[in-house]
């Protein structure tokens, strides 16, 4: 097929031409970025959290009376809960993986070093690792004599004095790249060292943001003292939903002055997390859907009305010996060439659309892949495009052609 005769033909119709690479070029960066944009919030949805998902429930307490000691009311509740029939253990804690109750404290490997590392912390009373199945890969857990209390209403004062902590594996290989980092001392507050004493193989933070440092988290053996905070039980898949009814009225029972808040199972904390993300996919893909349907439409119409157009040219071709095949490899190679010139375009156009999102959304660098992915995709969608209109003007008699001329 020489492509002179196509070239020349294109050239005649040169706004028809422009306004269909233009389409495709904005379908190519848009479409692109779409991919990625999917890819990247269904890969975080997946993200595994590092704890006993589907054994988990729990329930959010918040005390009204002033006068009440936090410490003494969560060891009487904990008793009460592990009584409940199915409860393997039980536990206070002050956040989770994924229930956006983030503390962020700035870890330094050198005492009040300028630059540090932010990791989320998580308190919790003693058998925190095993409640919510935390595996440990290097190191123990925390012994008894090594808890201390939080003392929120002071500020936290607690992390001045903690001992020693548990780190992810993510953490540990950010601040010892190379090294182990059991044993060694790390700095969350001004000149106070913390030992790490056991490195946990996953663990999210409570809320998400940046890839790289999602699993940047830290516990500390702080019993949170506040009114407010999370009972979490293990208990069996099945008995979730029973060990929550039950595991409230017996708080309720052992003390009225509470407000009782969010009984849920740690399934339904990670789709409520996940909620807009599975929204925001459901509308990405059908709008990128929508777009490669606009431009199939957009590409079909315009074969449509040149086959009308060149009905005699296509008739004087089939008399001179033209075949089937070469009347639709005409219009599959004029498509290819169309859409290859938006293709090109769109590919630069994504890198700058992709720049635009990485500044005003921190989306990341769009990875080199998608764009000969994209590419591929529109191709395969312009031959199918054209291959009817390009059937059509195939199937065309050179005598009905000729009755014309």
């Amino acid at each position: 097929m020489q492509l002179r005769p196509i070239l020349s033909s294109l050239t005649r119709h040169k706004l028809t031409a422009f306004l269909l690479i233009l389409q495709v070029t904005f379908t190519c960066a848009i479409v692109c970025n779409v991919m990625f944009m999917i890819a990247t919030r269904t890969s975080q949805m997946r993200l595994p959290s590092g704890i006993a998902e589907n054994e988990l429930a729990m329930i959010d307490s918040v005390g009204i009376d002033a006068t009440e000691n936090p410490l003494v009311r969560h060891e009487q509740d904990l008793v009460a809960l592990r009584g409940i029939a199915g409860v393997k253990s039980a536990v206070v804690v002050d956040a989770l993986p994924l229930n956006r109750d983030n503390w962020t404290n700035g870890i330094t490997t050198v005492p009040d070093a300028d630059t540090h590392v932010g990791a989320s912390a998580y308190n919790g009373t003693p058998g925190e690792l095993q409640t919510l199945g935390l595996h440990l890969i290097e190191g123990r857990d925390f012994q008894a004599d090594e808890y201390i209390a939080e003392d929120v209403p002071h500020g936290y004062k607690g992390i001045d004095t903690v001992p020693v902590t548990i780190v992810t594996r993510a953490l540990a290989e950010q601040l010892f790249p190379g090294q182990s980092a059991l044993g060694k001392d790390i700095y969350a507050s001004g000149t106070h060292p913390t030992r790490i004493v056991g490195v946990v193989d996953h663990m999210l933070r409570p809320a998400l943001r940046d890839p790289a440092t999602n699993e940047y988290a830290m516990l500390f053996p702080m019993k949170p003292d506040d009114s407010e905070v999370t009972y979490v039980m293990r208990t069996a898949p099945h008995d979730r939903e029973r060990v929550l009814k039950e595991a409230s009225a017996v708080l309720v029972r052992l003390n009225g002055n509470r407000i009782l808040k969010s009984p849920q199972t740690f399934t339904q904390v990670r789709d409520s997390y996940f909620h807009r993300d599975q929204t925001m996919v459901g509308l990405l893909l059908v709008a990128g859907l929508g777009l490669l349907f606009v431009t199939a439409l957009g590409i079909a119409g315009l074969a449509n009305f040149w086959v009308q157009q060149r009905r005699r040219q296509i008739g004087v071709r089939r008399a001179l010996g033209a075949t089937r095949s070469d009347i639709l490899r005409y219009f599959q190679t004029e498509n290819f060439l169309i859409v290859s010139g938006g293709i090109v375009l769109g590919m630069a156009l994504a890198f700058a659309l992709n720049l635009t999102l990485m500044k005003f959304y921190e989306l990341p660098r769009l990875p080199l892949y998608y764009l000969p992915i994209g590419a591929l995709a529109l191709w395969l969608l312009g031959q199918l495009a054209v291959l009817g209109p390009a059937l059509r003007a195939a199937a065309v008699p050179p005598v009905v052609a000729t009755r014309s001329v």
